[in-house]
């Protein structure tokens, strides 16, 4: 057994080394280190990659969002209809325009937002619909695009991944991505926002900075934010997006030995993943039915600690948390959100991780298992 060798595994260490090293104290020693020209490179390059138009750096997936929806002129009265399974950062960008979320229920199979309970949601104050590609599954973007309101993605866990065969990050009006320090390209922090929009991509620009003018004194025309990404942080984001197609791979391969590894575990269950999509393979998330497994998350949550081993919830539904139920009390029921809350799991999963880390880990589930069903 591999349950008990080892110090603890942590959930999702970030893949960097000496090359990320090196390329920071190389931006330190240029004299940039603030926004400069790495960040201008990194744009290009992602355009490059994604063939997309236009890319911003920003501070933030969040910041990326809230840029997205502001150049579609979301603000005060207007509402936006978003997954309650995410991350609260997503509908506080919506609320950080004055705007309101309003939550759909999610599919069962992916736990990615419901195009048809999203539909029955517009309403004449409905300004966008913001998506989540949850550990890196696509939405259904054609559904939700049939709504014919802008759509504004909430890539975080998705950079690479592909919807009927496309790259996301040109599909819709924006496509918002994460350079957290546990993503596809990890920066320690900072975000993308892509899009095929050249006045949307103008507008996001001016107000990620100020603009100047030919007597070289400056001006501010419409809403700012401080939103720009450092060289620094790009720096890394440059050294990882040359890495992406060897860590991915990694990723690809610790999905198939979990895959593997937990296939037959009664009440136990990843989630799906659509074969006509790419997924991008940011997390394993499984589900726990109580019942046929023995225990409920938070016993295999509990007793996968003790063995050493480091999980994480993705993600307590938003709508639930205390600031939106306080905010939004009349907020209707989300059953399957609801259910999902309370029996979703999330496995370590980084290409930091060796694959004898995940069957240390496939192990201990199985000793868990094993034990909660008598």
């Amino acid at each position: 057994m591999r349950t008990r060798s080892g110090a603890r595994l942590e959930f999702q260490p970030p893949a960097v080394g000496e090359e990320e090293a090196r390329a920071v104290a190389e931006a330190v020693r240029s004299g940039w280190i603030g926004p400069g020209p790495r960040a201008a490179l990194l744009e290009e390059r992602v355009a490059e990659t994604l063939g997309v138009e236009h890319v911003l750096a920003v501070s933030s997936c969040t910041a990326a969002m809230q840029l997205a929806l502001l150049a579609l002129d979301v603000g005060p009265g207007d509402e936006v209809v978003t997954s309650p399974i995410t991350w609260p950062a997503t509908a506080n960008a919506i609320e950080a325009c004055g705007a309101r979320p309003v939550f759909a229920d999610v599919r069962e199979s992916d736990l990615t937002i419901d195009p048809e309970h999203a539909a029955s949601l517009v309403g004449p104050s409905t300004k966008a619909v913001l998506p989540v590609h949850l550990a890196g599954q696509p939405a259904d973007l054609a559904a939700l695009l049939d709504l014919g309101l802008p759509v504004v993605e909430d890539a975080a866990h998705a950079f690479g991944a592909r919807y009927r065969g496309a790259l996301l990050g040109g599909l819709t009006s924006a496509t918002c991505f994460s350079l957290y320090a546990t993503k596809h390209v990890a920066a320690g922090e900072g975000g993308l926002l892509t899009t095929r929009d050249p006045s949307l991509a103008e507008r996001a620009r001016r107000m990620r900075r100020l603009t100047r003018s030919p007597d070289g004194l400056y001006d501010q025309v419409e809403r700012g934010l401080k939103a720009s990404l450092s060289d620094l942080h790009a720096a890394v984001a440059l050294v990882q997006l040359d890495r992406r197609e060897e860590l991915d791979a990694v990723r690809r391969r610790h999905v198939a030995l979990y895959d593997d590894g937990l296939a037959g575990l009664a009440g136990i269950t990843p989630l799906a993943r659509d074969p006509r999509d790419t997924h991008a393979c940011h997390l394993y998330v499984v589900r726990i039915s109580a019942r046929e497994a023995g225990g409920t998350r938070d016993d295999y949550l509990a007793a996968l600690a003790e063995l050493g081993i480091a999980t994480s919830v993705h993600f307590l539904p938003v709508h639930r948390l205390t600031w939106f139920a306080t905010r939004y009390p009349e907020q209707a029921a989300l059953p399957v959100a609801e259910r999902a809350g309370r029996e979703v799991l999330s496995l370590p999963l980084s290409p930091a991780h060796r694959d004898d880390d995940v069957l240390r880990v496939v192990d201990a589930v199985r000793e868990v298992h094993e034990r909660l069903r008598g």
